[in-house]
This record gives structure tokens, C-alpha cells and sequence, in this order.
């Protein structure tokens, strides 16, 4: 099963996917306080970095800049759909459940979810969520997408399962920098046995532009997930265009 945390995310955005092999048998799942018991038993998560061109200029930055105690919070992320203004959403997407998986996908806007089936010419069907007040889920006919409409923190794997991979593009970096040990937890609590996570972030200067997509410094991910897991950079690429430039910034990285 593939977790598409959020369908519109920030496909059009840089980011540093990290393998990293998780150990989870003292985890907590912060969802229901209970602890896990998988035995014996590692989980891969990916990140992946290339290089177009030579990023040996550009170091890390020590810090997040003005981004610390930035919050985006759920009306403005809402008005950003109203509005038309989501320069972040790629129709064209990942065609994971065409591949033979199925999807789960979390996103807050029920309008980005009834734009997703629309714009992939799918059916679905709407139907609610027991244990989530007021959130629905949205059904393709096949049966191999679900798409739950509610906050990601009212999710869990009493609700959804666990996972045997999940790609995280436009979901981390979007995360308001004060919630991300909250969504890390809750990422390692869906995970299965050998579930590979392959996580996307954003590097960038953050005291020139005050997101989102958000700067995750690579200390963070490893704070985030290191205590469990061995990360591995895969692949970093130069993605730096007019759109950045206009945001302030002379380098964008993913």
C-alpha cells in the first residue's frame, strides 16, 4: 500500500528524498499513546539528491531564519484553493495506483480532492469516517485510491493500516516547522514491516523567503528520523528558477 500523503503537495517544488532504515521496536504511535511492538524489523526511507550542476558552492544553513515560528494554518492553506492559488499542484501527478498499488492519499481541502478525481477523469464515491469527526473519504470506483479528507494529525493505522511505502513530495516541507516532530512521529507510526519511505524536501536560504515549501536542513531530517533509522541522501538537484528568483532567492535545491 502507498500513502500519498498529500495529492497536491509541492510536486513542482524542490526536495531531498532520503533510504533510511528504521528501527521501530521502541516507537511510540503517538496516534492512540500506545506503544509499537513490531519485531525486529527496519524500515527504509529514501532521499533522494543529483546534481545538474556544481552545488559544492552552497553549504547548509545552520538554522531555519524567519520560518522558526511561522504557521500556516488551515484557512489560509483552504483560501489558497478558493483563490486558484496553487502554483505548488502539478496535475500530471505520480501514477502509483496505475503501477498496481493502492493509494492513500490525506489532504485538508475537499476541493483539491474533487479537483484530483476530476482532473484524472475517475469516479469516486464520498462516504464518512467513523472515528473522525466531520471528515470524509473519497473512493475511486476501481477500489485502489482512497483519498481521506481531514487533517493528517486525526489519522492512524487503526483508521488507514500501515503502510509498505510512502512518498512524502510537498508534505514535510509543507508542514508548519513547530508540528514537524508531531508529523515525523506519526509518519513512523504507519509504517510497516520493510515499509520505504521515500521523503522530498527543499534547501534554500530561510532568512530570504518565509516559506512554504519550508528549508529542512539535513540535521533536522536526521533529528527527526536518525534515532531509528540510517538515512542516506540518494540524489540533490539545482532547480533554481524565475519562480524562486521572484521569491528572493539566488539558489533552490531539491
Amino acid at each position: 500500500m502507498i500513502s500519498w500523503d498529500q495529492i497536491a503537495g509541492y510536486p513542482n517544488d524542490p526536495t531531498v528524498l532520503h533510504p533510511v532504515k528504521c528501527d521501530r521496536s521502541h516507537l511510540w504511535d503517538t496516534c492512540d499513546s500506545t506503544r509499537l511492538t513490531v519485531r525486529g524489523d527496519w524500515v527504509h526511507i529514501h532521499w533522494t539528491m543529483a546534481s545538474s550542476t556544481d552545488l559544492s558552492r552552497i553549504k547548509e544553513s545552520s538554522d531555519t531564519g524567519k520560518q522558526q515560528n511561522r504557521v500556516v494554518t488551515e484557512e489560509e492553506w483552504l483560501q489558497k484553493w478558493e483563490a486558484n492559488n496553487i502554483g505548488f499542484h502539478n496535475e500530471q501527478g505520480h501514477p502509483l495506483a496505475d503501477m498496481g498499488h493502492s493509494v492513500i492519499g490525506v489532504e485538508f481541502s475537499e476541493q483539491a480532492l474533487k479537483d484530483f478525481f476530476v482532473e484524472q477523469n475517475l469516479s469516486y464515491s464520498e462516504g464518512s469516517i467513523p472515528e473522525i469527526s466531520k471528515a470524509k473519504v473519497f473512493k475511486s470506483t476501481s477500489g485502489n485510491i482512497s483519498l481521506y479528507c481531514c487533517s493528517i494529525y486525526d489519522l492512524s493505522s487503526k483508521i488507514a493500516g500501515k503502510f509498505d511505502g510512502i512518498w512524502d513530495r510537498g508534505a514535510l516541507v509543507a508542514i508548519n516547522p513547530c508540528d514537524r516532530e508531531r508529523y515525523a512521529n506519526l509518519m513512523l507510526s504507519l509504517m510497516d514491516k520493510n515499509c520505504s519511505y521515500l521523503l522530498a524536501t527543499v534547501s534554500y536560504d530561510p532568512n530570504k523567503y518565509k516559506g512554504p515549501p519550508f528549508y529542512v536542513p539535513e540535521h533536522e531530517i536526521e533529528s527527526l528520523f536518525g534515532k531509528f533509522c540510517e538515512i542516506k541522501c540518494l540524489q540533490m538537484q539545482d532547480v533554481f528558477s524565475e519562480r524562486q528568483k521572484v521569491w528572493g532567492l539566488d539558489y533552490f535545491l531539491e
